[in-house]
């Protein structure tokens, strides 16, 4: 997939540990750079070895491009963009990509984060206030005051928007480690109906997530912080063959094309190997940027870390991680 490099226009100090980027997109990049509210970008960290690692946008869309980066101290990623980047130098990145965000924005949210989770949130808490008319709960936990992240965002929303966002901070130095237990009652009177969005350090995601279950939710999903094994960056080649498969037809960025599906092949390579743009970026299963509308046929998937039933039930499916299993097949691209 196309890499881009980008100007970083400003860095923003969030707290102690925490820095927002934002990007200068130039006008002929606008619509490659267009995204939705909760994806994130890949960005390439060029020291050896030169790894790739995901951050979270924090904008609403049509706003600055920004990611927002928590430094950790074995933080590969983090560490170096702390370091390193500065305005005016530029960041190698792929276009946006995720399924953590809503498709409708006019319906009851309650968005549950901690920690650095909160930066995909925040993108779509904006976008909602802004360009729907849904109501939003904010459940949003860190280890003490200093460490909230965006606290005069938030409380200038709050301001805001009084009627449309409820804003609940959880302190672990004054409340503890939030458990299932504990979680329950706080969240149950903003849960029932409410499509959820989880995100934040896994033992909070997992204790955030028993806590919801037990509610009447209509939707739970959960955005996961994961470093990425193989380099997205880096130079993938396809050695083109002749081969006979079942007959797969795309449709991408406008076009239709049929293409032969070889048995024991995965989706994306054979994409990628006829030439065609098809979205990816960690091809481990992990970051839904592949995530494709599978309309005929019958596929099997290695691994899968991010669709959810409902999204198995609607039909899509993860490009790097699907093989033939019965044709022929039809897939298309949101546009």
């Amino acid at each position: 997939m196309t890499s881009y490099h980008v100007r970083v226009a400003e860095v923003i100090p969030e707290t102690d540990d925490a820095r927002s980027f934002v990007l200068d997109v130039p006008p002929h990049l606008t619509e490659v750079f267009a995204h939705k509210p909760g994806q994130f970008l890949t960005v390439r960290v060029p020291v050896e070895p030169s790894v790739a690692r995901c951050y979270s946008l924090c904008n609403a869309p049509g706003d600055p491009l920004t990611i927002t980066v928590k430094r950790t101290a074995d933080g590969y990623g983090s560490v170096w963009l702390h370091g390193n980047v500065a305005a005016g130098d530029s960041l190698e990145v792929l276009p946006p990509a995720g399924r953590f965000h809503p498709r409708s924005l006019d319906g009851s949210f309650l968005l549950v984060a901690a920690g650095s989770g909160i930066t995909p949130v925040l993108g779509i808490l904006r976008t909602v206030l802004t360009s729907g008319e849904g109501r939003v709960t904010l459940f949003y936990a860190n280890r003490d005051e200093n460490s909230v992240i965006f606290a005069g965002a938030l409380r200038k929303l709050a301001e805001k928007y009084p009627d449309r966002l409820t804003v609940v901070h959880w302190l672990e130095s004054v409340s503890g480690l939030p458990t299932p237990a504990s979680l329950g009652p706080l969240l149950a009177p903003w849960a029932t109906g409410a499509e959820v969005f989880l995100c934040g350090p896994a033992a909070f995601m997992a204790a955030a997530d028993v806590a919801l279950r037990g509610l009447d939710v209509a939707r739970i999903h959960v955005e996961k912080f994961q470093s990425l094994a193989e380099d997205p960056f880096a130079d993938v080649v396809f050695t083109p063959e002749v081969a006979e498969g079942e007959p797969l037809e795309v449709e991408i960025d406008g076009a239709s094309h049929t293409l032969a599906w070889p048995e024991g092949r995965r989706m994306l390579d054979v994409l990628v190997e006829h030439g065609l743009a098809a979205p990816s970026s960690c091809r481990e299963g992990r970051c839904g940027a592949c995530t494709c509308l599978l309309t005929d046929g019958e596929v099997e998937m290695v691994n899968n870390e991010v669709l959810d039933a409902t999204d198995l039930a609607d039909g899509y499916v993860l490009a790097c991680q699907s093989m033939p299993k019965a044709g022929p097949f039809r897939i298309s691209y949101d546009s």
